[in-house]
């Protein structure tokens, strides 16, 4: 799991970050990303999004923020996290077509995205 100060967690920071409008969609993932940093030393903040919506089923929903998360995690670990770490905070929001992949496919489609930002 993240660390806690890497996480987004309050309602105001995720409307923040989707009112910029700078957004990727690749597979079943999209990725909106915030204003970029003026001090490149504080900590790009990450949020991961499953809508209701997608699936009616709790246990899918989450599943698909774990893979994301991990995804995320472990690039953030080895240090392939590509531009992101340019922008104050960083949201991945599942829809349908990612809910079946695997590990490997969502950790393949979230480097592609985290490249294009």
């Amino acid at each position: 799991m993240l660390p806690k100060h890497l996480r987004l967690t309050k309602k105001s920071a995720f409307s923040a970050t989707y009112r910029v409008k700078h957004s990727v969609y690749k597979g079943g993932i999209a990725l909106f990303a915030g204003i970029g940093k003026k001090e490149p030393e504080i900590d790009t903040r990450v949020g991961f999004v499953v809508s209701k919506k997608t699936h009616k089923r709790a246990v899918k929903r989450n599943r698909l923020k774990r893979l994301m998360r991990e995804s995320y995690r472990l690039m953030l670990k080895s240090g392939e996290v590509g531009n992101s770490q340019k922008y104050l905070s960083i949201i991945f929001v599942g829809h349908e077509k990612a809910i079946g992949k695997s590990f490997s496919e969502i950790s393949s489609i979230i480097k592609k995205l985290l490249g294009e930002i």
